[in-house]
């Protein structure tokens, strides 16, 4: 499908990079000398980074000077570079030619001494603790070298910049290490074999699955790094895939990390008009972005269509990512784009979102599925491809007591829905959960009964997403939700 004939509205790029506080830089210091002045813990942790780097240190500190950890670093040695320290307190001269310089004082009149003695000798430097005579920071790091990540607050808030760490930590396998070292060891023969572009991105995408999912095994897994270089070089159009992915209900940090993996290697994203703007702005800067999906009311992408372009992308060597709002399994047509690709030869993964009916149990503060009041838990959809409730529902079933009912995209056929379920039995006082934008900033809940249903609904307004909850579950809601939204019945 050509550009001329494309049927979907592209949404703006990105926003533009925002002004940043420092720009962030990795330096390179191995085999370059670096200065250090003070003989604290906090010079001697400093020191050791400086060391790990690479770097020749030269340590100014008297003896009467060093602490504990200072005297143990220097007695122990550090992990790379190397340490030295001199019995005398810095000057001017031992700045000079240094590819960096710390110091660690407790005078401000020696740090705008340092400072300026520094700048003379147009070397870079910082002053632990003292912002305001910096010119570079050190931040917190997370260290899976080659990987190395660093973190800064700007000297705001070193605790927060800490806690980002931790947070970090628990997301990179301590593996990671091995595969970039593995990295370095096939990157000469992907630049040498693959094309720039689609070719080199395939493997790298390939390979940075394998390093968040496997054991690397030094000899093994070079061997099939290798020969997945032979496997792409081989195959022009490798690469093209379609991952389906749920985008969860709006809320950016309630999606899986496999998906925001998705996101951020994705060429070409077909997303639909319920997918928030949070969520796309966590995907590849560079991914075309496509709008193929228009909420309820309005004229709507063909689904063929979609299917159609998929294809065609994938083809064309594309990592196209479809991301469906919830889970793309719940009433997201995936049967059918599935179907297709499959049909097509086209490589393709899901990965689950949340869905709505989950998010609507946590906004409201309930188990859909509690013992006391539901043994079953439906999922229906609230209307059919004609704009009518569907005509294949046993509306006899579905007005059973101990059960909780989930109606998605129901908000035009509340009433309907409502009557249906009162003449099929179920009782106009059993209590119904109503929901639109959930997770977002302007999430809407209210709460009643199955008699004031359409009056809930017509107040929030058919245009917007509509969930609709039927259970005597919801009848616990009036505890633990906000007082101001149960509905006086």
């Amino acid at each position: 499908m050509n550009d001329e004939t494309q049927p979907f509205e592209d949404r703006a790029r990105p926003e533009r990079l925002g002004a940043l506080s420092v720009l962030p830089v990795f330096l390179s210091l191995a085999g370059r000398r670096a200065v250090l002045a003070g003989g604290s813990a906090a010079a001697a942790w400093k020191a050791e980074m400086l060391a790990a780097s690479g770097a020749q240190v030269e340590i100014y500190a008297p003896s009467d000077d060093l602490s504990d950890e200072m005297t143990e670093l220097l007695a122990t040695g550090a992990a790379a570079g190397s340490l030295t320290r001199l019995d005398r307190p810095w000057d001017a001269a031992c700045l000079k030619g240094a590819a960096v310089a710390v110091l660690d004082c407790e005078s401000e009149a020696e740090a705008q001494a340092f400072a300026c003695s520094a700048r003379e000798a147009g070397t870079p430097w910082n002053v632990v603790d003292k912002p305001a005579f910096c010119q570079f920071r050190f931040g917190s790091v997370v260290n899976r070298s080659p990987v190395v990540v660093g973190i800064s607050t700007d000297g705001a808030a070193p605790i927060l910049g800490q806690a980002i760490r931790r947070r970090i930590e628990t997301l990179l396998p301590p593996t990671l290490s091995a595969w970039g070292r593995l990295a370095a060891k096939v990157r000469a023969e992907v630049m040498e074999r693959l094309a720039p572009g689609g070719q080199r991105r395939a493997f790298w995408e390939r390979f940075t699955d394998a390093a968040f999912t496997r054991r690397v095994e030094d000899a093994d897994e070079e061997s099939q790094a290798r020969g997945l270089v032979s496997e792409i070089a081989a195959a022009p159009s490798s690469g093209g895939r379609v991952t389906l992915v749920g985008a969860g209900p709006g809320e950016a940090e309630l999606l899986t990390l496999k998906a925001v993996r998705a996101l951020q290697s994705a060429d070409v994203i077909l997303f639909d008009d319920l997918v928030s703007d949070d969520v796309l702005e966590l995907a590849r800067r560079e991914a075309k972005r496509m709008l193929v999906g228009k909420r309820g009311g309005r004229e709507s992408c063909r689904q063929e269509d979609i299917n159609a372009t998929m294809v065609s992308l994938a083809k064309a060597g594309r990592h196209v990512v479809r991301l469906k709002s919830g889970d793309v399994a719940v009433f997201g047509r995936a049967g059918e784009e599935l179907a297709e690709l499959k049909r097509e030869g086209i490589p393709v993964e899901t990965v689950p979102g949340i869905t709505a009916a989950s998010a609507m149990a946590s906004a409201f503060g309930v188990s859909l599925t509690h013992r006391d009041h539901a043994s079953e838990l439906r999922l229906v959809t609230g209307h059919s491809r004609h704009g009518d409730l569907p005509d294949n529902v046993d509306w006899q079933d579905l007005a059973r007591a101990h059960a909780t009912t989930v109606f998605y995209m129901g908000g035009r056929m509340a009433g309907r829905i409502a009557e249906k379920l009162v003449a099929s039995g179920l009782s106009p006082k059993t209590p119904v959960a109503v929901a639109s934008n959930l997770s977002r900033a302007d999430e809407v809940r209210r709460l009643g009964t199955l008699a004031s249903l359409a009056g809930i609904v017509g107040e929030i307004g058919y245009d917007k997403p509509i969930l609709i909850g039927v259970g005597h579950v919801f009848g616990e809601c009036e505890a633990v939700a906000d007082p101001r939204l149960a509905e006086a019945v």
